[in-house]
């Protein structure tokens, strides 16, 4: 048997039907200082159009944003968002343990750092290394 999620002691239905100031109780302080100063109306707009296409029983399209810096409400779970990360959009799929969390935080801008080789000429050393 699953175990049911629960987020500060509230499960999902609960976190769900609570209204977004008593949300915003829940989460950590930098979280609830931006949920305070208000939600983005036109993400709110697109999201309740995507539940709505869900209920409908359709796939709804991703939600493309630039708003890296969104809490994560219970109203995003189960919802597809593609992120903005400085050249292209990611996909990110909310899931319930990524509540109180910012959509930035989910799509990484930075490359990983690899080090290869010294090429021909680095150093003294660097000039038997032949080409294959």
């Amino acid at each position: 048997m699953a175990k049911e999620f629960l987020y500060r002691n509230k499960t999902m239905t609960e976190l769900s039907e609570m209204p977004l100031d008593q949300f915003a109780l829940l989460v950590r302080s930098r979280a609830r200082r931006t949920l305070q100063h208000g939600f983005d109306k036109q993400l709110l707009k697109r999201i309740e159009k995507n539940i709505q296409t869900q209920k409908a029983g359709k796939e709804p399209k991703a939600i493309r944003t630039h708003l890296r810096d969104t809490v994560i409400i219970p109203k995003m779970v189960g919802l597809r968002f593609a992120v903005y990360k400085g050249n292209s959009f990611e996909q990110v799929l909310v899931i319930p343990e990524m509540l109180g969390h910012y959509l930035g935080e989910m799509v990484l801008t930075r490359k990983r750092l690899l080090h290869g080789k010294a090429g021909i000429g680095a150093t003294k050393s660097s000039t038997a290394i032949t080409a294959r």
